[in-house]
């Protein structure tokens, strides 16, 4: 991995605030060339480091989205086949491994409570789930990545 320095650190936080700015803004605010911030940014997209660029949405475009966390048990030799299932259905944003008495956590976001009702149906079915259970998220309190 590439060691981050401060430069590295600060053009980050820059562009986790708004991955659109600008390269000469960029530098700009990190006190910078152009150039060096370009060279930057290439060189940490090379490393890895900068995996990808995204959209967020904002809150108010969310409000009536129907969001959930779906605790998954699988049965062990099914976890490659399950993942390639959910990856299949569009409402599933976001899986992690866990440890505990569910295997995977899938994060869901739908437009309806019966979108989120099918594709729970559809989670179920898949071969070697062996239980779920849903938790509906109804507000977020804490959100750090925005």
């Amino acid at each position: 991995m590439t060691e981050l320095d401060d430069i590295d650190r600060r053009l980050i936080a820059e562009l986790s605030t708004n991955a659109r700015l600008p390269t000469s803004a960029l530098a700009a605010r990190v006190g910078i060339a152009r150039t060096t911030a370009q060279a930057r940014i290439e060189r940490l997209e090379r490393a890895g480091v900068i995996a990808g660029y995204t959209l967020r949405l904002s809150e108010d475009t969310l409000r009536n989205a129907i969001r959930a966390t779906v605790l998954v048990h699988i049965t062990p030799a099914a976890q490659t086949n399950v993942l390639n299932q959910l990856r299949r259905l569009p409402a599933v944003e976001r899986v992690h491994t866990t440890s505990g008495r569910f295997d995977l956590t899938c994060q869901l976001r739908t437009e309806s409570t019966g979108a989120l009702d099918d594709t729970l149906d559809r989670i179920g079915a898949i071969d070697g789930v062996m239980a779920l259970e849903s938790l509906i998220h109804l507000s977020t309190k804490i959100d750090r990545s925005a």
